[in-house]
């Protein structure tokens, strides 16, 4: 029995362990392993070295595409924190029907992308699309909101916005709730407004939700790929293309194995750098 026992706990935790070696633990040794070789999928590996990398500092189209990425989260990450918290601000307050509208805002995010995407790129369209088409009912030119190198990545920033906010919606909601109302009460007494209550009570008070927000926005938006593959393929001129999805084709369009390896780690450090940067400064202002 004291065997069965101290066994029990191991055979609990299997499943997991499990899941980490094969899913993470093999897929991040075998990619570092091969970022120093060169492979097709068909034919053998091949030890390069240090080439991959090499060709890595020397591909400007790669750069152009982390540029992109950059430019999608400069707009994407202010939209989508301002969007947030304003519609949690609403959903936090007493009306009628609340739960129906908070399940509705956070609907998007259980959407597989994919079919949001679809749904965007309908509504983008230049003929046929209806934003397009309200822009004619009112006299105004229509926008190539997928054609046009400068309106594109926006368009697709927006739409990347509305499929994700409904959780960060959720995390603002419990920020909001947090906030202690005497507070709230103690700022009327000294003839705070609205305005006054959210700037200087409200505000200060959810910081490390707005950091939470801030960092996981970051993270989704430099993981920007399904938007991108689906409704432009990185056009028109390369302006959508994103990091991720040159890593995608450099892997399995011309099955670079070893370069998009490369690509990959080059690019996850990246990442940690903007977090590393983002919990050091923009962390202290919020604590």
């Amino acid at each position: 029995m004291k065997k069965e026992k101290k066994i029990v706990p191991y055979l609990m935790i299997a499943p997991y362990v499990i899941h980490f070696l094969v899913f993470v633990s093999f897929p991040v040794v075998f990619s570092f392993i091969l970022m120093f070789n060169q492979w097709n999928i068909i034919s053998p590996m091949k030890f390069v070295g240090l080439q991959n990398f090499y060709r890595l500092f020397h591909d400007a189209q790669f750069f152009r595409a982390i540029l992109n990425t950059l430019i999608f989260l400069v707009i994407h990450i202010p939209l989508q924190i301002a969007t947030a918290l304003f519609f949690a601000v609403l959903l936090n307050q007493k009306v009628r029907f609340i739960g129906f509208f908070r399940a509705a805002y956070f609907l998007p995010v259980i959407v597989s992308g994919v079919v949001v995407t679809i749904l965007w790129q309908q509504l983008y369209a230049f003929e046929s699309g209806l934003f397009n088409r309200l822009l004619s009912s009112v006299g105004l030119a229509k926008v190539g909101w997928l054609v046009n190198p400068g309106v594109a990545m926006p368009s697709i920033a927006i739409m990347a916005t509305w499929k994700n906010v409904g959780l960060y919606i959720v995390l603002f909601l419990v920020g909001l709730q947090t906030v202690p109302p005497q507070l709230y009460e103690a700022a009327e007494l000294e003839g705070a407004g609205q305005w006054q209550k959210f700037l200087y009570v409200t505000f200060p008070m959810i910081n490390p939700t707005v950091f939470l927000v801030l960092v996981l926005s970051t993270i989704g938006g430099f993981s920007l790929f399904i938007e991108p593959y689906v409704m432009t393929d990185g056009g028109p001129l390369n302006s959508t293309l994103s990091a991720v999805l040159y890593i995608y084709r450099q892997g399995f369009y011309y099955y670079h194995m070893g370069y998009a390896a490369a690509l990959g780690f080059f690019f996850a450090a990246i990442i940690l750098l903007v977090i590393v940067i983002q919990r050091r400064y923009i962390e202290k202002e919020t604590g």
